[in-house]
């Protein structure tokens, strides 16, 4: 199964970094089926909920099942939508179809300004501190300091980390999910995937007085029909004084090195070092944002880490959304034909 994805991997990579200005259309259907969880006991159900913005459009959105009620909510913090449904206790049958098209564009590198205007860091102070899981501790602020020593603006300073991590990390296939991004453990062994690696990037940003945030989403397919249930997807924004937000990907950079078994110095992996500081590819949608973040309404437990795979509660008990025989959902990617290769 690890072979199969990497050689699928292999191929979404040749296809994403290999031109300019595509876009990228399908309709995705996430289809869950909770009639198996334990019988008597409310059901409450979030999903990430993608929206429109400059990169992607957003239609047709439609949901449908036998839930007892359902709304689009966000968060107080991030404002970050998702879709709630909930069963009632006395519900047997327990399913939901949530579908929707996008239509994103691929993000060539920006021009970037030759000197960055003035900025005050209260502006974002929100992608400045710390998190529960990537802690601002001595050791890390050490590292920070050690990587941009020397580099006199945001643009350079996230650049070095950026280069720092696309060296110093690796991708670890066995990792589950997208991996958690627990800082601590990382930077003992910088190992992991997509949320790991992009958290070190993050962690390191904010370390260094530089606003990071992490972006979660999920990878459109590359043929008509295709499953892509487990294509979830994080990657990184720094902010740069007179730019704005600039997406950066270290985590693809690492994977293409391991699917394709390449080095640093082959010149496939410095082109797409280079794409993946200030492009992204068109196959991917943005679900959301926000780490720690406090679920409307609230879910049982406090704050969940992120909201990037279906999330479910059984009478106040989480669902493991890693755990297929447990929590039962699929999603769907169905190309649109107009579709630019």
């Amino acid at each position: 199964m690890v072979q199969k994805k990497l050689i699928l991997a292999s191929l979404w990579l040749t296809i994403a970094i290999s031109g300019q200005g595509r876009t990228v259309s399908g309709t995705i259907t996430v289809s869950l089926d909770l009639s198996a969880q334990k019988q008597g006991e409310e059901i409450r159900l979030w999903l990430p909920y993608p929206v429109s913005d400059l990169a992607q459009e957003i239609a047709n959105i439609t949901v449908d099942g036998n839930y007892s009620g359902s709304a689009v909510y966000t968060d107080q913090e991030f404002q970050t939508p998702m879709l709630f449904a909930r069963w009632a206790a006395s519900e047997t049958n327990r399913n939901l179809t949530f579908t929707f098209t996008a239509t994103r564009k691929e993000l060539n590198r920006p021009v970037f300004p030759v000197a960055e205007p003035g900025w005050n860091p209260a502006d974002h102070a929100l992608y400045l501190r710390s998190t529960r899981m990537a802690p601002l501790d001595d050791d890390i602020r050490q590292l920070a300091e050690q990587i941009i020593e020397g580099k006199k603006n945001v643009l350079e300073q996230a650049r070095a980390i950026y280069d720092w991590t696309v060296e110093n990390t690796t991708r670890n296939p066995e990792t589950l999910g997208c991996g958690t991004g627990d800082i601590l453990s990382l930077l003992q062994h910088p190992c992991g995937k997509c949320a790991d690696i992009s958290s070190i990037f993050i962690a390191l940003c904010r370390a260094s007085g530089v606003p990071a945030r992490e972006v979660f989403g999920i990878r459109m397919g590359t043929v008509p029909v295709q499953d892509i249930t487990t294509w979830q997807h994080c990657w990184a924004e720094f902010f740069l004084p007179g730019k704005g937000w600039v997406p950066v990907d270290p985590a693809d950079v690492r994977k293409k090195m391991l699917v394709d078994d390449l080095p640093l110095d082959d010149p496939a992996i410095v082109a797409c070092r280079e794409y993946f500081f200030g492009g992204l590819d068109a196959y991917r949608i943005k679900l959301g944002q926000g780490r720690d973040i406090h679920l409307s309404p609230k879910a049982a437990g406090g704050s969940i880490n992120y909201l990037m795979y279906p999330f479910a509660q059984v009478g106040g008990q989480t669902l493991d959304w890693l755990d297929p025989e447990r929590f039962t959902y699929t999603i769907t990617f169905t190309a649109q034909p107009n579709n630019t290769r």
